[in-house]
């Protein structure tokens, strides 16, 4: 069949662990190629620069949507993040499956751009259960906790405008299920380059 690419955008509400699925999806397959994003605030604890983002100044960035390097960008909660063109162009030109752990904007605008991409919701098992991964975290005062928590509700409600949908109860059954997604989606017809099957006829005489 050979090599096709496919843009794969996971995203979901904050605390329901799209990232760490990226990760584990990428150490099955190390063929993949994930998109690092460019973003303006500062780097967490345990964060890698050029693994999970490449962190940069603000005026850097801007100077990046002038120079057309962002596919798409925005500004969430007072800093700046876009995704880089390159990891994009590397994908088609190489026929490899790109993985873009994005917002749901984000989604949305490589989805306008590109609409061969695959774009997968992913949602905890209840929003109660949402609440508490975001405590748990730790990370943020409740004022905060309470933004991300009204923002999760306005995302979810663009759920019907993605592809698959996938529960995140259990952590390998969700990369299991995104991985059958892919396995379909490089299986559908309109993937399915024709053309270049017919070449591959031996027999004279046959009329394509």
């Amino acid at each position: 069949m050979g090599k096709k690419p496919l843009l794969l955008v996971i995203s979901s509400p904050s605390g329901t662990g799209k990232t760490t699925i990226a990760k584990k999806l990428l150490s099955r397959n190390p063929d993949f190629i994930k998109s690092v994003s460019f973003t303006t605030r500062d780097r967490r604890k345990g964060e890698g620069e050029g693994k999970d983002y490449s962190f940069i100044s603000e005026e850097e960035f801007l100077k990046k949507i002038k120079k057309g390097e962002l596919v798409e960008w925005a500004q969430v909660y007072g800093f700046y993040y876009g995704t880089p063109i390159k990891f994009i162009r590397k994908a088609l030109r190489e026929k490899r499956i790109l993985l873009l752990v994005l917002d749901v904007k984000g989604g949305l605008a490589i989805k306008r751009k590109y609409p061969q991409s695959v774009l997968v919701f992913m949602l905890p098992p209840t929003f109660t259960e949402l609440k508490r991964r975001m405590r748990k975290r730790g990370a943020e005062v409740k004022s905060q906790q309470d933004i991300r928590l009204n923002a999760a509700l306005k995302e979810i409600r663009f759920l019907s405008n993605y592809d698959y949908v996938v529960v995140n109860s259990d952590l390998n059954e969700s990369v299991n299920l995104i991985q059958s997604i892919i396995l379909t989606e490089l299986h559908k017809t309109s993937r399915f380059n024709l053309e270049n099957w017919e070449k591959s006829l031996s027999y004279k005489g046959i009329k394509r």
